[in-house]
């Protein structure tokens, strides 16, 4: 609560300031054309600026409740405050810029920098960005904001294969071609990576996400070898975007004061994905698969998988769209997502079966926009998650409600 203490008296300053003098300070919204893309998230955003005052700030929080049981056991009732995001960007000079995002996770108990990078625009097909980056691997990486989505979880690929809102520091190049409706784009970018948590975590597996433990990966690499990134994707204004994109790099501590103490372990990760609007009916569909490999020393148990894949696809049907309870253009959408993740692909050397290691999920949900910046939603989840061995699988399911906002 003190790191949070005064942020929060900034904000209340700045809107005893706007209720005083509205034309001082003025909300941007984010940009609604067509044509930007899954890269263009970090700033397409909306923030508030302040007269002639460089910097604009925004950000987005979100609050949700919970009722789970597994196998007809439950904890209850929960409430939860997942995450409080403030963004503050900055124009320094006519074609530089800087941005950064900072997220506060469950009440202010994890504060992490998410995104804190200079562009720097040379060309509109060369541009240069520094800093903590957000590695472009996937869609939801980079476009991860809560109040864009119907859904209260974020995907289980997104988040336990692809670490969620995984940044490092590093620095890289990006660009984008537009004609008539299309538009393509590229990133590429070398930055730190993952360490050896991957393989040695309280988890028993192989899981990615324990590499965001490591605060020193925004100090120095683990192993001296970048990790790089590239991306590409096109868009066609009435079609949609489809973008394809690889991470890849050694990740243990192969070299010792100079002295080889292992062979350089890799990891890769591919990742394809798209999202679409259906004309007339207007049904918004999105979806990401990822596939990931990591070299696991050979005398690891089958516990640690070498291949994991998941994916999910989310369908927004939009069924209503008009003034509703005194709030203009407010829409009412179905959604429904389903996702699947496999955390050891493969099979077991002594009996030739499947290893099976995987959850399947369902998620059928009800939204409420207000506004485009608001969404207030209800969410049924439904999954089955197998264990190693293939055993029946556990069946979970529960109800969320919550709500996310830009403010």
């Amino acid at each position: 609560m003190k790191n949070l203490l005064p942020i929060i008296l900034f904000l209340l300053c700045l809107q005893t300031i706007a209720q005083t003098d509205s034309s001082f300070i003025k909300r941007t919204p984010a940009d609604t054309n067509k044509l930007k893309m899954n890269m263009d998230a970090v700033y397409n955003r909306p923030f508030l600026t302040m007269g002639k005052f460089p910097v604009a700030i925004g950000g987005y929080v979100e609050a949700n409740s919970s009722y789970f049981g597994t196998d007809g056991v439950t904890e209850g009732l929960s409430f939860q405050m997942p995450r409080l995001t403030l963004f503050i960007s900055s124009s320094i000079k006519k074609r530089i810029k800087f941005l950064s995002e900072i997220e506060f996770e469950e009440g202010g108990k994890e504060i992490a920098i998410e995104f804190a990078s200079m562009d720097i625009e040379l060309h509109p097909l060369l541009n240069l960005r520094g800093g903590v980056i957000m590695n472009p691997i996937g869609a939801f990486n980079q476009n991860h904001d809560g109040p864009k989505w119907e859904f209260i979880n974020r995907p289980f690929s997104a988040t336990t294969i692809i670490p969620s809102t995984w940044s490092n520091v590093g620095f890289g190049l990006f660009g984008k071609y537009a004609m008539n409706n299309f538009v393509w784009a590229y990133e590429a970018y070398l930055t730190n990576g993952f360490d050896d948590k991957i393989i040695s975590n309280p988890e028993n597996r192989t899981w990615l996400p324990a590499s965001k433990e490591n605060p020193e990966r925004f100090e120095e690499s683990f192993n001296g070898v970048p990790l790089v990134t590239t991306k590409t994707a096109i868009r066609h204004r009435k079609i949609g975007e489809v973008g394809v994109s690889w991470m890849g790099g050694v990740y243990n501590q192969f070299r010792v004061d100079g002295i080889m103490v292992d062979k350089q372990r890799r990891i890769d990760l591919f990742a394809i994905d798209l999202n679409t609007t259906l004309p007339k009916i207007n049904t918004y569909i999105t979806g990401e698969w990822v596939w990931a490999m990591v070299e696991v020393p050979d005398n690891y148990t089958k516990e640690y998988g070498n291949k994991l894949r998941g994916g999910f696809l989310d369908v927004v049907q939009p069924i209503l769209k008009r003034k509703i309870l005194g709030w203009e253009n407010s829409t009412l959408n179905l959604a429904f997502r389903t996702e699947y993740v496999d955390y050891n692909v493969g099979t077991f050397s002594e009996t030739e079966t499947n290893i099976a290691d995987h959850i399947f999920a369902v998620v059928p949900g009800i939204s409420f926009r207000p506004s485009a910046l608001t969404v207030i939603r209800f969410n049924y989840r439904y999954h089955w998650q197998t264990d190693l061995l293939g055993n029946p699988a556990a069946r979970t399911a529960g109800i969320q409600f919550g709500f996310s906002t830009y403010f």
